[in-house]
């Protein structure tokens, strides 16, 4: 089994004497992927794999050390991300509002005494994600044992009473690839990202507008959940996605100091086999390479980008060409597994997330957008996981992408 730890610095801020006695912490360390903290591995039903047991995965999320969360309590209301250097609200509104009232709210803090809050973006959103959450059913210990995917010893959640998994969090990315769901009024409905920290999810949410930018009023008969919101402020170098072609089949993202393939794995295949893949690929003579984990892997999603599939092709080659039906899924699995059900493993939607109305329909739609983080049972057929619903049912695809990721030595 290979060892493979992040070979990342992880500079601490240091203290510089001034003239006069007067200490000022002054730093700059480049900023860092912080680590989904998933610290358990489960094998295809669910079950907790021993240490002594993990070679059967070898290189799942829970196996590989990343760079740990490190996060400072501020003391006003605010927390900052050592890894990051984003400072972040340590509560949230309880409040939904649609993303327009959500960004004038925002803007209109004073928290900490800073007047230039904003609603981060997907990516930075998605970097509080704390792996080891789960949402757990009543007759399993219902609220008293679930776990929100953030780390609540610095930041504070509240489940939704009436509905637990309703944790739902903006994020200021508006999906702009094409409309979501299946309406057609106004070209649709215009989604936005944002991460559940109650369920562990990327999906778009109901912005507010229609895909023309038309407003939704009460008199389109359309109902706006909204979101919470967790506000940011500062900025960060780390989504900058500096790529640079090693001109070996690799490319190295300077801004995360993550060597990828530069071409996908060419074939689907279920979880199992997409660990085994990895572990023993020998691409540009390196022996190091896995499965990225569900935050390195979304690192690579361009969001920006209008067309499909949602990668930078200057850089990254892909096996499908069209993009057009659940024939074409374009997901790609991580090494991280799904909090909630633990037979799952995640996976990134590098084009349309597609999901139907509910379980007995038949015609899929994009509804969760690419860029979304869902997930998939670990091995096994399709019809062996269809769920009855009332709400959305994801596509259940199993035979899932790879794209290979290792730590770009200095």
């Amino acid at each position: 089994m290979n060892t493979k730890k992040t070979a990342l610095s992880k500079a601490l801020i240091s203290s510089v004497l001034l003239a006069g006695g007067a200490a000022m912490a002054a730093a700059d360390a480049s900023p860092v992927l912080p680590d989904t903290m998933q610290s358990v591995q489960y094998d295809t039903e669910g079950k907790v794999l021993a240490k002594s047991d993990s070679s059967f995965y070898t290189g799942q999320d829970a196996s590989i050390e990343g760079n740990a969360v490190r996060y400072k309590d501020n003391g006003d209301g605010t927390v900052t991300d050592l890894n990051t250097g984003l400072m972040w609200q340590k509560a949230h509104d309880t409040t939904h509002r649609d993303l327009a009232d959500t960004i004038e709210h925002v803007e209109s803090m004073t928290l900490g005494g800073y007047d230039d809050w904003r609603v981060p973006t997907i990516k930075e959103l998605y970097s509080l994600a704390h792996f080891d959450g789960q949402l757990m059913l009543p007759e399993d210990g219902g609220l008293a044992a679930s776990k929100p995917y953030i780390d609540t010893e610095y930041f504070d959640f509240e489940y939704d009473q009436r509905m637990p998994f309703a944790g739902q969090f903006y994020s200021s990315t508006v999906y702009v690839k094409n409309d979501v769901q299946n309406f057609t009024k106004h070209g649709g409905l215009q989604g936005v990202f944002g991460f559940n920290f109650a369920d562990g999810h990327i999906k778009s949410y109901e912005s507010g507008l229609f895909f023309d930018g038309t407003e939704i009023k009460k008199s389109d008969n359309m109902f706006v959940p909204g979101c919470y919101v967790r506000a940011v402020r500062g900025t960060t170098t780390l989504y900058d996605m500096e790529y640079v072609d090693n001109n070996d089949g690799t490319v190295t993202d300077q801004s995360t100091g993550l060597m990828w393939a530069k071409d996908d794995s060419g074939e689907r295949m279920n979880w199992v086999e997409a660990l085994e893949y990895a572990d023993q690929s020998e691409l540009a003579g390196y022996s190091d390479w896995r499965l990225p984990n569900a935050k390195e892997l979304q690192s690579l999603v361009d969001y920006e980008k209008t067309t499909f599939p949602a990668i930078n092709t200057d850089y990254f080659n892909t096996t499908l060409k069209q993009f057009e039906s659940i024939d074409d899924a374009y997901y790609f699995w991580t090494g991280t597994t799904q909090g909630d059900f633990k037979w799952t493993g995640a996976y990134i939607a590098f084009a349309q997330a597609w999901s139907k109305k509910n379980s007995k329909a038949t015609e899929y739609f994009d509804w969760h957008g690419a860029g979304a983080q869902r997930s998939d049972p670990k091995a096994g057929n399709p019809e062996d996981y269809e769920l009855a619903s009332d709400m959305a049912s994801d596509y259940i695809s199993i035979n899932n992408w790879v794209r290979l990721v290792r730590d770009a030595k200095p």
